[in-house]
């Protein structure tokens, strides 16, 4: 039996697949140890609520 995806789950599917290439594309270009930080190093920003700042700390009008 096969369900099928909501508009939130199949978006969040999107988003899983963009994740995985990009994380296979870094790790191909820069090894493990920089892909695993740089997305813990998101993970933190997001944590920190500082999407959309720029490294000054000031907002950016994206």
């Amino acid at each position: 039996m096969q369900t099928q995806l909501t508009a939130d789950e199949q978006s969040k599917d999107e988003f899983f697949q963009q994740l995985a290439t990009l994380s296979e594309d870094m790790v191909a270009k820069h090894g493990k140890d920089f892909s695993m930080g740089a997305l813990v190093l998101a993970a933190r920003w997001i944590a920190e609520n500082r999407i959309g700042e720029s490294r000054d700390g000031k907002a950016t009008s994206n």
